[in-house]
């Protein structure tokens, strides 16, 4: 019986307590920012200043902000949309169950037409509906409130809380190079068309993005590509003798070091050799400005930093570089092929257990390995099912 009930339960993608910790808090402060605004903004005879709604919608916001349906043209759309229907509704169909019904159906079809679909806007259709006199007193008013100023307070809290927490709200696809060459990850392995191909197969709505299922597909690939290519190791192809930079080196200085090694990335470093970010060629190219002197900070950038650590920027190589997360010299070298090519860096730094830079992998480096690999990709199996007999 046990087994029989446990299918019931759904599989969800496994979470931190981090993770289930923060959704929980971003909950409680969004939905508390929301009240407490509205209450004071509110004219004495605007009512209610909180529907129940935007609980279901915290839920989204905070608990799931990747989720297609959690996207800020979601909630506003779908919040609007279902609003706007739902009052129709209730002005022009006598009998409540029947508008209900009709406003639900009607407006599910509109979100899916105009890609905002928010199931807690399902709610707010039958609350325009089913709300009781104070609400229908509100007619169309109740679209801008509380239903509009509900969801764009409660919106701009989870991007507010979700940056800040380190989640990055709304969930955008990476931009990639502006030219009609597939992503270098998507050149191998299945294809995007083969994805849409199943998915239009499949021919249900999912909650996932779907850059997010093909970036998971793409990992599941390469996993089952390491396990059978066998344990080569990022010590065993990093370059040791590493050219680094310290976060207040000059952008000049930073130029010269590449061009004197004849290297395209630094790492920066502490006093005690700990990684802080990579400065690159396109670091220098992109977010420097030149002029016959050589590389500098614009204006432009300079504000940006200001106003993101709340002091003016040196011009210095920590103002440029980017951000990067080193490896251990442990890490098989096919994990390297995903990070490289979702952070769009073709360096990795290599550090200790105690967060030391100790090499860095290139694209150079890795691609021979892979392709050695490949030359035997049975043997790995081969020495297991020995190993399995002993």
């Amino acid at each position: 019986m046990r087994a029989f009930l446990s299918r019931f339960l759904p599989e969800l993608t496994p979470v931190s307590k981090r993770e289930r910790l923060r959704s929980a808090a971003g909950a409680l402060v969004g939905i508390l920012a929301t009240g407490l605004v509205c209450r004071a903004s509110a004219p004495a005879e605007a009512l209610p200043i909180l529907i129940a709604p935007m609980g279901a919608s915290a839920v989204l916001l905070f608990a799931v902000p990747a989720s297609p349906l959690a996207q800020p043209w979601s909630i506003l759309g779908g919040n609007l949309i279902a609003a706007l229907v739902g009052v129709t509704a209730a002005a022009w169909i006598a009998d409540p169950f029947v508008a209900a019904a009709c406003a639900i159906g009607v407006a599910i079809a509109l979100m899916m037409l105009l890609r905002c679909l928010h199931p807690p806007s399902g709610a707010v259709a039958l609350t325009a509906v089913l709300g009781g006199p104070a609400i229908h007193a509100l007619g169309y008013g109740f679209v801008l409130w509380p239903v509009a100023a509900n969801s764009l307070i409660l919106l701009a809290t989870a991007l507010l809380f979700n940056n800040l927490t380190g989640r990055t709200y709304p969930h955008l696809r990476p931009a990639g190079p502006r030219t009609s060459d597939p992503p270098s990850d998507a050149r191998v392995g299945f294809r995007a068309s083969d994805l849409d191909a199943a998915l239009e197969d499949f021919d249900q709505l999912l909650d996932v993005d779907r850059g997010d299922l093909e970036q998971i597909l793409r990992r599941v690939q390469m996993r089952v590509y390491g396990r059978r290519s066998g344990p080569i190791a990022c010590a065993a192809i990093m370059s040791r003798d590493v050219i680094a930079v310290a976060p207040d080196a000059s952008l000049d200085e930073a130029m010269r070091l590449l061009r004197r090694h004849r290297i395209k990335a630094l790492p920066v470093t502490d006093e005690r050799a700990r990684v802080l970010g990579i400065v690159t060629q396109t670091d220098l190219l992109d977010k420097a400005a030149w002029d016959r002197a050589g590389p500098r900070l614009g204006l432009g950038r300079r504000l940006r930093l200001t106003a993101e650590r709340g002091r003016a920027p040196h011009g210095c190589a920590a103002d440029i570089m980017s951000a990067v997360e080193p490896v251990a010299p442990d890490t098989p070298i096919a994990a390297l092929v995903p990070r490289m090519s979702e952070a769009g860096l073709h360096h990795l730094p290599v550090v200790d257990a105690d967060g030391r830079l100790v090499g860095i992998v290139s694209q150079t480096d890795l691609i021979p390995a892979l392709l050695s690999e490949a030359d035997a990709p049975e043997e790995p199996l081969r020495t297991q099912a020995r190993a399995a007999l002993a």
